[in-house]
């Protein structure tokens, strides 16, 4: 097997891949094998036609499309691993000389992984962010708590309020006709929640339980349903039932109830306790953020648009493994947002590139700082995520070997490179 390297431009690579004929043939053999039983060739039963009868009746190039699909990925596998390149995109293939008795040649355009630049990265300034926990944000941390524990109690002697927990049937229908989604019965609606279209929730204000009324309104022009965008609609809707939430005193009662403490002033202490560990942890990641966008911002380097390719759709993989805990596929996101596949990836491709940036800035940096993830960082990583996955830590360390772990080296590195450039800046 020959492989010639060919530099581009932009850090893509173009490698021509020669393979022997005898390698072309024994796929041609494997393509005949696989295929057979889909000819008919008069004087042989299906499945028994000889393969040089194949040829003569339907061309010499039958075979030929089945047998590079076979060739190709073994062939660039071996090749690239014979090779010294930092590959970071899908090949583009073309095939060059397909032809029984000579040599299989196909070329590959891939993009290398860019050379990195660094500018200033050392003694880099960084406002320090000062923290504060307000009385406002306690009684709002407060109220919150205050809130999920209330009481539903049902009313039966006045009309809807806002904020009432309310019990509804309704029929929608545009133009006069019912529309897909727009019936339902025994609905619950918390009146000033905003979860119906707008108007909706505010035409049930003053009505009593067992009214049937006619509530007006327009969907968004922006609606999921494009049949139904910016369209006026008719709701038929019923009131069957009214409640309101009752919240408990804010006592030391209340406090002793929802928490480990005996007193609202020891809960609220603790209220914020927490809210001051979360806001430091968020200057935390706001300080590390702001260091690493300057390093990058410093350095400088050529990024292949087949590499920003390949992590817009690495990332549109990983939202659409999101949405499917959620219960939904990306054909069904891009309906609702009125988007598309290739709008999606454009919209994508800015935080792809930051993506990349990064990561080769703070690799780059991990490497001019001799900065290594070691054994104990590598264990210490495996507890935290035992720990997460609730897991024996000796079970997950068998999961995680080869390429995985070499890829979980390389991520606490550059994490340590982030814990470098914290370490070396300056505040103001």
């Amino acid at each position: 097997m020959g492989l010639q390297v060919e530099k581009l431009d932009n850090n893509m690579v173009k490698v021509t891949i020669e393979v022997e004929p005898e390698k072309l043939d024994a796929a041609i053999k494997k393509a005949y094998n696989k295929k057979k039983s889909q000819f008919s060739v008069p004087g042989f039963r299906k499945g028994k036609v000889p393969q040089n009868f194949i040829e003569k009746a339907y061309g010499v190039e039958v075979f030929y499309e089945d047998a590079a699909n076979i060739l190709i990925p073994e062939a660039y596998s071996e090749s690239m691993k014979d090779s010294d390149l930092d590959i970071v995109s899908r090949p583009d293939i073309d095939v060059v000389q397909l032809e029984k008795g000579k040599p299989f040649i196909f070329t590959a355009e891939i993009a290398v992984k860019p050379e990195v630049t660094l500018g200033e990265y050392k003694g880099l300034e960084v406002e320090e962010k000062k923290i504060r926990v307000t009385k406002e944000e306690i009684e709002e941390q407060l109220k919150k708590e205050q809130e999920a524990n209330a009481r539903e109690i049902t009313v039966e002697d006045r009309p809807v309020k806002d904020g009432d927990i309310t019990l509804i049937d309704y029929s929608g229908s545009v133009d006069g006709e019912k529309f897909e989604g727009g019936t339902a019965e025994d609905q619950t609606l918390v009146i000033g929640s905003g979860t119906f279209i707008e108007g909706f929730e505010e035409q049930l204000i003053g009505k009593n339980i067992g009214d049937e009324i006619e509530v007006n309104v327009t969907f968004p022009e922006q609606y999921h349903a494009p049949e139904l965008a910016g369209k006026p609609a008719v709701f038929e809707v019923k009131i069957k039932g009214i409640k309101e939430k009752e919240l408990p005193e804010l006592d030391d009662e209340f406090a002793s109830e929802v928490s480990e403490f005996e007193t609202l002033e020891d809960y609220k202490k603790e209220i914020k306790k927490n809210i001051k560990a979360q806001k430091e942890e968020a200057a935390k990641t706001e300080k590390e953020n702001a260091l690493v966008d300057q390093a990058v911002e410093n350095a400088s380097m050529d990024i292949p648009d087949a590499m920003i390719e390949e992590q817009v759709q690495q990332m549109a993989d990983e939202f659409s493994q999101r949405l499917s805990y959620q219960g939904l596929n990306m054909e069904q996101y891009l309906q609702y947002t009125g988007s598309d596949a290739q709008k999606f990836a454009e919209e994508l491709k800015p935080q792809a590139l930051k993506r990349i940036q990064t990561r080769l800035v703070l690799e780059a940096i991990a490497a001019a700082e001799s900065i290594e993830a070691s054994e104990e960082d590598f264990k210490k990583e495996l507890e935290k995520m035992a720990g997460m996955y609730q897991m024996e830590t000796e079970q997950l360390e068998k999961m995680v070997q080869g390429s995985q772990k070499e890829q979980m080296m390389d991520d606490i590195a550059v994490q340590k490179a982030v814990d470098f450039l914290i370490s070396s800046c300056q505040t103001k």
